[in-house]
């Protein structure tokens, strides 16, 4: 009879335990930081989001990169850089717009991130103007006789990540926007009749050696759609939905990557440029087009590359790499889905979302690319926050609210409609969000990936917004700290193993 007795004794202080430790688990605005977790595909379901460093980050001071002086390239130099061609896999650099903008600083968080909305706003309704059904590869914007029909993201200045290559032999450096979704390579020209300005002097090419203009009659030529022609010589436009645009001369030229040389690359040389590039000399496009640089360098580099954004709040920097050499092993690989109406583009099948480790009763159709070329996934550097369908995002954003009840909610900011007060707190725990893909992989993001800081004083936002078409975009902050790999030539899209 003792024993029966004690049976429930037993168990009570089991319970009581337990009760202890759920209490000291959630418990968390005393809690200290825990180590951040490993940005692998998938996690448990809560995570510890350490607001603390969050909000540091928001008051860094952050130095805009100086810009270093053209190098002396002897003819030593040049020999190095040579015989490093064919090594099948070179690295760069890559950092975020907000370091290297000398003309325009912010000096609170608050402000960067409003005018990073601003240029979101308008990169999401470029992209969708160009993407939605019926609009697919179709072009609305005003061009001359010699326009062409290849468009980038980069409106109004919205490119995010900044790449630094040498133009020309001798190379001369320069910054360039870099931009998943477009198919083109350019750079500000001498003779400038119209050129914006930018960090590092304008591109002359009657100082380099390796210059060639493109003529008329050329297949490069004729790869441009609507290529015009004055004096002999292949004429391209890259027009902008604000009315921002670069307009010059298409030609062969020689790009260097850090050691590696590669020659006879098309790009275009703007000799009449307009808009708000924020000092960027140009734009290297990394679309599965076949004027991008992956595109023209297919096979040189396997039409692969990969590349890790580090988040903005940080002093590190990012990475690109290029060649079949920097696909990662262990990585987790969807499928490329083609869209004929926009090859330029990276789409993947998302079959749907998930919070907790629960996936959000939504339909696959709201994700799938139609037969006319509308809807579907993008996979997009130059958008910073992911756009849902809009009856995706409610349930998302629902399924997320429904297991934060312990935060404390905040007013909406800007494009973000569910944000919460979380001054004060050292970590909150927070419910996980993931990627359903289409085969299988579950992508598992980080806590700093989908609620970031807007301000200095503790607000943090649920990073989604709705989207006012069909049109899912997935964007920056959300590929941010994971590496991804994009394999063109076999069609696929990789997600880790490695961390930025």
């Amino acid at each position: 009879m003792s024993s029966t007795k004690f049976v429930p004794l037993q168990a009570t202080i089991v319970m009581v335990l337990l009760l202890m430790l759920i209490l000291l688990t959630t418990s968390t605005s005393t809690s200290t930081p825990t180590s951040s977790p490993s940005h692998k595909l998938s996690y448990p379901h809560f995570q510890q989001l350490n607001v603390k460093k969050a909000i540091a980050e928001t008051k860094l001071k952050h130095k805009p990169t100086q810009i270093p002086k053209q190098p002396q390239h002897s003819d030593e130099q040049q020999k190095a850089n040579t015989e490093s061609e064919g090594s099948g896999k070179w690295k760069l650099k890559l950092l975020h717009r907000d370091k290297i903008t000398t003309f325009k600083t912010f000096h609170d968080h608050r402000s960067r991130f409003n005018a990073r909305m601003k240029r979101d706003a308008k990169r999401v309704s470029d992209l969708i103007r160009r993407l939605t059904a019926g609009g697919a590869g179709a072009t609305s914007y005003e061009a001359e006789a010699f326009g062409s029909d290849v468009v980038s993201g980069m409106e109004q200045g919205s490119g995010e990540y900044f790449v630094r290559i040498g133009v020309g032999s001798p190379p001369r450096n320069q910054f360039v926007v870099i931009d998943s979704g477009s198919d083109i390579i350019w750079v500000q020209c001498q003779p400038c009749t119209q050129c914006y300005r930018q960090s590092d002097p304008v591109f002359n090419p009657a100082d380099s050696t390796s210059y060639a203009g493109v003529s008329c009659g050329s297949t490069v030529c004729s790869r441009l759609e609507n290529a015009g022609c004055h004096e002999g010589r292949c004429r391209y436009e890259v027009s902008y939905g604000d009315g921002s645009y670069t307009k010059g001369t298409l030609a062969l030229e020689t790009l260097t990557f850090g050691r590696t040389v590669i020659r006879n690359v098309a790009i275009g040389c703007g000799h009449r440029n307009q808009g708000m590039f924020v000092g960027a000399a140009g734009l290297l496009g990394l679309g599965g087009g076949s004027m991008s640089f992956v595109g023209q360098l297919g096979g040189q580099t396997g039409g692969a590359f990969s590349y890790c954004l580090v988040s903005r709040g940080t002093e590190s920097s990012g990475s690109l790499e290029f060649g079949r050499e920097a696909m990662p092993v262990g990585a987790a690989w969807v499928p490329l889905i083609h869209n004929p109406g926009a090859p330029s583009f990276y789409y993947v099948g998302l079959s749907g979302l998930g919070v907790g480790g629960i996936r959000v009763p939504i339909p696959e159709d709201v994700f799938r690319l139609t037969e006319l070329g509308g809807g579907g996934v993008v996979m997009d550097t130059g958008t910073a926050v992911t756009r849902l369908p809009t009856v995706a995002y409610d349930a998302f954003r629902d399924a997320f609210i429904a297991q934060t009840t312990n935060l404390p909610r905040a007013s909406g900011v800007s494009i973000f409609d569910t944000c919460y007060d979380l001054f004060g707190f050292v970590t909150v725990r927070v419910p996980t969000a993931s990627f359903y893909f289409s085969g299988g992989p579950i992508l598992t993001l980080p806590a700093t990936n989908f609620l970031i800081p807007v301000d200095d004083a503790g607000t943090f936002c649920f990073a989604f917004a709705p989207s006012p078409s069909g049109l899912s975009i997935i964007g920056n902050i959300q590929q941010e700290g994971i590496e991804i790999s994009v394999d063109g030539a076999n069609g696929f899209v990789g997600f880790g193993p490695n961390v930025c």
